[in-house]
């Protein structure tokens, strides 16, 4: 069994951000492997069922013969296979955008290739569960670790950079989605993956992050907008149902997220502005505050003084 990985006939446009896309058509599949799609099958998942001339019957080009020429076994592929693709996650995980470090696409795509042929793809999907799960443990436990005043930032913080590495790690593992998790598992990768950070980190911090993201959120400029924004509409993507936990917080981030009001709410809602109003004017955010207009704010709009004798008259 040869030690490295062959160059693969195919390749894909990645900028820095990772967004990547195949640059062959025909569904998305690159050359190579539209040229298999009809061994794919064969290759990949046919079983002979007792009968010998099944394999027989299977026409293969000389890329697909060299897959059956050179079998990959179990110890091939720990020893070999997913450590490549194991460096690859760990990287796409932990680095932040500013310090982008390239990855070899071509390589990685290959690697996951030759193992969903090679009928590695369910220990392929267990390692990269573990490890993944082993990486959001960690986060979590340093979430933990967190002060309350930076769990918010910190929060939002390890949520963009998993959805970021997301963008890549789900295109890498396509084979093994497409021919394992949605075939024989009927579900999806990347809901999977959002399901562990879901489970392992945000299930463990949401009833500490909720009050604080309601403080911060009656307490104008203590987070930026745009991370109010980014975490609420994170938390959202996890579990939609942790709307009912805040149901103003998200319907002030996430449009047309609660149905039509009723006439029967509109006292709610009135009660619940007044309450908002109440917190502003604790803050120093009072209604009609006019110590903090800025200068020439009493003078009216056509500049003349004639029409505003005094500045009491025009409040």
């Amino acid at each position: 069994m040869e030690g490295g990985m062959e160059d693969s006939s195919y390749e894909m446009a990645d900028d820095h951000n990772h967004n990547n896309k195949w640059e062959a058509g025909d569904g998305g599949l690159p050359a190579e492997p539209r040229q298999l799609t009809s061994s794919l099958y064969g290759l990949c998942s046919v079983e002979h069922n007792g009968d010998p001339s099944v394999a027989g019957t299977v026409s293969l080009n000389s890329s697909a013969s060299k897959f059956l020429m050179n079998v990959m076994t179990t110890e091939d592929y720990k020893s070999t296979y997913w450590p490549k693709l194991e460096k690859a996650i760990d990287q796409l995980l932990t680095q932040s955008p500013v310090d982008y470090i390239p990855i070899s696409y071509e390589q990685i795509y290959s690697c996951v290739y030759k193992c969903v042929c090679q009928q590695h793809s369910e220990l392929m999907y267990n390692d990269l569960i573990w490890k993944i799960t082993t990486h959001l443990e960690h986060v979590s436990d340093q979430l933990q670790c967190t002060p309350p005043e930076r769990l918010i930032e910190n929060f939002n913080s390890a949520l963009t950079r998993y959805m970021a590495a997301l963008q890549s790690i789900v295109p890498i593992f396509i084979y093994m989605n497409k021919f394992y998790i949605e075939t024989k598992l009927n579900r999806d990768l990347r809901d999977d993956l959002i399901q562990l950070f879901t489970h392992h980190v945000a299930e463990k911090h949401v009833d500490t992050l909720m009050p604080l993201l309601l403080k911060a959120h009656s307490t104008p400029f203590q987070i930026t907008p745009s991370t109010m924004a980014s975490i609420v509409k994170g938390l959202y993507t996890l579990r939609p149902d942790w709307v009912k936990l805040a149901p103003v917080l998200f319907s002030n981030f996430i449009p047309q997220i609660h149905p039509p009001a009723q006439e029967s709410e509109l006292l709610l809602y009135a009660a619940q502005d007044q309450k908002l109003q109440r917190e502003l004017a604790q803050n120093g955010f009072a209604r009609g505050d006019q110590s903090r207009k800025r200068a020439g704010d009493d003078l009216s709009y056509n500049g003349s003084s004639s029409s505003c004798p005094t500045s009491r008259a025009c409040r």
